[in-house]
């Protein structure tokens, strides 16, 4: 029996993706279950399955190219089966399509300045923090210690993919890169002489980041809340925590304590705890909380779930594994989706304050700056405190200004007296 093989949305959000590699080949035995593929959505790397049985009699997308949901990608059938007609008609469309646009103007090459072959610059560049590769290849590489610069790209666009670190590991395909730095280029950041600029195809997850903000952006009335935190019993409760866990080998950051304050914050509160669905607005008396962590491409939301009935010390642990593998894009669906309320803290980066986005279809976001040594006026004399700002963006469709004022006190009381997170 013929059996198409689609590709399918691996992810809630997922409109397109992209094939990493191929895990059968053509003229493998298939049997229902078997991984055909990895496929990169725009959240994570996903395992693409079979859904018959027969032989991969043929592949119809090779590794790094990019199809949209639905679109046939690959046929199993039996040895003998006639599939001519299938195979044919995929074939039309892709010579129907690559005529149309045969050179997207993202991906044309970039000219080289006139001069000696000293002076020709080479068609694409990259450097270390922008090198455009897959996940799979960077962990690929990762651990055969490769370094990404002196590859060969062979993916859309210059793309590093996995066979591209497959062939270094073996010897071929490292080819050196000529590096400018910003410096020596008397720009602000890495060039090539006589290049203006350098086009790079969106990941999955850049694609999808830009679609969901004019999501939020637009239709969403956002509205903003600012507190500022006296953050010293905090800091001071963080030190004995510590002292306690240092037995077992385990430890808590400032940020576990603002996910902490955050969730049991939310309980008290659940008008906030919630999100707008058209015609009512959906109250959730469980706390899943999203932790915005940065990642190579993007920004993905790890979930906390019954974030306020967990303890400090298992918030760190889950918030410690689901970046790490937020970052291999290793999470499963469930792990990044249905939260309901998310916080995202850029302290760490030097930030003082800023204002996040909303995630739909939640109603709030806290967006957390880093504690700063502050004087402030006290009891008529001048002191030193550790302020921390946090600004909440409320839709406002749900959440009204007093609601959401009433939730930051909350918050604001249990950073300034973590004790008051146990009660």
């Amino acid at each position: 029996m013929v059996t198409k093989v689609h590709m399918e949305a691996l992810s809630p959000t997922m409109e397109e993706g992209q094939l990493v590699r191929w895990l059968k080949s053509e003229g493998d035995s298939v049997s229902h279950g078997d991984i055909l593929a990895e496929i990169e959505t725009d959240k994570a790397t996903m395992e693409l399955v079979a859904r018959g049985e027969g032989v991969l009699r043929k592949v119809l997308i090779g590794e790094g190219a990019i199809a949209p949901v639905g679109e046939v990608i690959a046929v199993i059938a039996g040895a003998d089966e006639d599939i001519s007609e299938l195979v044919g008609a995929a074939a039309v469309a892709e010579t129907v399509e690559s005529s149309s646009e045969a050179t997207p103007p993202s991906e044309a090459p970039v000219q080289a300045p006139s001069g000696t072959p000293e002076e020709a610059a080479p068609a694409t560049f990259r450097d270390d923090d922008r090198v455009r590769a897959s996940p799979l290849a960077r962990r690929l590489a990762r651990e055969a210690d490769l370094d990404l610069r002196l590859l060969s790209g062979s993916g859309p666009g210059g793309r590093i993919v996995m066979r591209d670190v497959e062939a270094a590991k073996s010897g071929a395909g490292v080819q050196p890169v000529s590096l400018v730095s910003g410096t020596e280029a008397g720009i602000g950041s890495t060039a090539l002489p006589g290049v203006d600029f350098e086009d790079q195809p969106l990941s999955q997850m850049r694609k999808a980041i830009a679609r969901r903000l004019v999501e939020s952006l637009g239709p969403v009335p956002h509205f903003f809340l600012r507190i500022t935190a006296d953050m010293s019993r905090t800091l001071a409760a963080r030190r004995r925590v510590n002292k306690l866990l240092e037995s077992r080998g385990d430890k808590v950051s400032i940020n576990d304590f603002i996910l902490k304050a955050t969730a049991n914050a939310l309980e008290r509160h659940p008008d906030v705890n919630a999100q707008w669905t058209g015609d009512a607005i959906r109250r959730h008396y469980r706390v899943h909380l999203g932790v915005a962590v940065a990642v190579e491409d993007g920004l993905i939301t790890p979930v906390i779930r019954d974030a306020n009935r967990k303890g400090l010390a298992q918030i760190s642990r889950e918030v410690r594994e689901l970046a790490a593998r937020g970052r291999e894009m290793k999470l499963k669906p469930e792990e990044y989706t249905g939260s309901t309320f998310s916080v995202s803290n850029l302290g760490m980066f030097g930030i003082h304050e800023f204002t996040g986005i909303i995630n739909p279809p939640e109603a709030g976001l806290i967006a957390v700056g880093g504690i700063e040594e502050t004087p402030v006026a006290e009891g008529g004399q001048v002191v030193v405190k550790p302020l921390m700002k946090v600004t909440m963006s409320c839709d406002h469709r749900v959440i009204d200004g007093a609601t959401g004022a009433g939730f930051l006190q909350t918050l604001k009381e249990m950073l300034e007296e973590p004790a008051a997170i146990l009660v």
